[in-house]
């Protein structure tokens, strides 16, 4: 009964130049683009020990927003059943400007710290 970190999200201006760098720093590899977003992670790939970093692009980051948040991935049951549990344990649903379309749930937990919770992810998309 428990969530893994799945990602870490850092927005910034150069995907590119910081997907580089994470990946010398790190020894990963490129595992996904999604537009101008770029994931990395181990080249194991998705669902290993370690979270994976998405470096999503934001030209101009507001200023007392956190650039880095955490996503996570239920390990033990669906998205639905692990939303419940969260929201027992005091996450809240949070809104962040997000459609409703999306396949993730975005909540903040106790103190207001935002994070996602992801569909369970066994392999590469």
């Amino acid at each position: 009964m428990a969530s893994r970190i799945g990602e870490l999200v850092l927005e910034c201006r150069d995907p590119e130049l910081l997907a580089r760098f994470w990946c010398e720093v790190l020894d990963f590899v490129e595992l996904e683009r999604d537009g101008d977003d770029i994931e990395i992670g181990p080249r194991e790939g998705f669902g290993g020990a370690q979270p994976t970093i998405v470096l999503s692009r934001n030209d101009d980051p507001q200023p007392g927003k956190p650039r880095l948040h955490i996503d996570l991935n239920a390990t033990d049951r669906d998205q639905d059943a692990e939303l419940e549990r969260l929201l027992k344990l005091g996450a809240r649903p949070a809104d962040i400007g997000q459609t409703g379309e999306e396949s993730w749930h975005v909540l903040a937990d106790p103190e207001g710290n935002v994070f996602c919770l992801l569909r369970r992810r066994l392999s590469p998309l």
